[in-house]
């Protein structure tokens, strides 16, 4: 992955992006993800490739807020959740095993950070682009994990979420290079991102407080 240098403003605004190995930390996603691979791989017939899952840390004045989708269990569950989905199908959805949140923790801290690939690529500096950053997370839509529900051409993941987000708020993606691996999902979330376009009106930033409840749409 190629790191950008964008100096500092002096004001805390940055927006970070961090590929982190898929399943880091943990057994199951992580052998589900190789096996998924190496479908993958061999339909294409090609060598498999490292899987990465996409998280972003962002800066607004004093405070920094890691936003990420992962499990709606585990370490981290429930913290500073912001919207959630279901996995699988949404009929599985309607246990909590199989759901998945969207989370700004407002501690900044991203789990199994330690397993990055590589430093982080500060994608923008800028303190508008950083608080659309803040407010879209809990605008994101929440379809379906590992389906197309929303007609891309590739299913929804947590880096689906990412580009969307990131896509939204104006920030160029083209030369984001997810370390070498694959990013599944990603491309939906720019298709979805290009099709809803910029994100409308001035900057909210966002509270940062929980969300009661879930989004179940997936027409944002």
């Amino acid at each position: 992955m190629s790191g950008s240098n964008v100096a500092p403003r002096g004001d805390g605004a940055f927006v970070d992006l961090y590929w982190l190995p898929l399943g880091a930390g943990g057994h199951v996603v992580r052998w589900s993800g190789l096996l998924y691979e190496a479908v993958v791989a061999r339909r294409e017939r090609r060598r498999c490739r490292p899987l990465f899952h996409a998280a972003l840390r962002v800066g607004a004045g004093t405070r920094s807020v890691a936003i990420e989708q992962a499990p709606a269990w585990g370490v981290g569950a429930g913290t500073d959740v912001v919207a959630g989905g279901p996995v699988g199908s949404r009929w599985l959805g309607r246990l909590r095993l199989f759901r998945y949140e969207v989370r700004c923790r407002r501690d900044g801290v991203i789990p199994d950070v330690v397993h990055a690939a590589a430093p982080p690529q500060r994608l923008s500096d800028d303190p508008g682009v950083a608080r659309r950053v803040l407010a879209l997370a809990a605008e994101a839509p929440t379809p379906v994990w590992g389906r197309d529900e929303l007609g891309m051409g590739e299913m929804w993941t947590s880096n689906a979420l990412v580009a969307w987000m990131l896509v939204r708020a104006g920030i160029p993606v083209e030369a984001v290079d997810p370390a070498g691996g694959r990013a599944p999902g990603w491309a939906a979330g720019v298709s979805a991102a290009r099709r809803d376009g910029p994100r409308a009106g001035p900057p909210t930033g966002h509270s940062g407080r929980a969300r009661r409840g879930s989004r179940a749409g997936a027409s944002a």
